[in-house]
């Protein structure tokens, strides 16, 4: 009899476990971009400095930061966040943020 050799079974099964890996982390990549795009708008950052302020919130608070990032997407939808993470956040936004919001300065 020939077709599938013994083991073959067992690779396509590590393959698809190597695929869901990745879309959890093309996921995970989208929802860290998103995040950082509301801290953006929010704070008047950087992209850079949004991810710095993310970076910042996920360590204080000890929470993973795609989780923290995930936070920031249902606060952006529904209004809620858990306080301590709010505090954490707005704490880094005034690190990161202008001392003076852009387009207010007086020719």
């Amino acid at each position: 009899m020939g077709g599938m050799g013994a083991n073959e079974p067992d690779r396509i099964s590590e393959l698809q476990a190597e695929v869901d890996q990745m879309k959890e982390a093309v996921v995970s990549h989208a929802v860290v971009d998103q995040a950082i795009g509301m801290v953006v708008a929010l704070g008047r950052v950087t992209p850079d400095e949004g991810w710095e302020v993310l970076r910042e919130v996920s360590q204080h608070t000890n929470i993973k930061l795609r989780n923290i990032a995930e936070l920031i997407l249902i606060w952006g939808r529904r209004g809620d966040i858990p306080p301590d993470v709010r505090a954490e956040l707005e704490d880094a936004l005034d690190r990161y943020g202008p001392t003076q919001v852009p387009g207010t300065s007086e020719e």
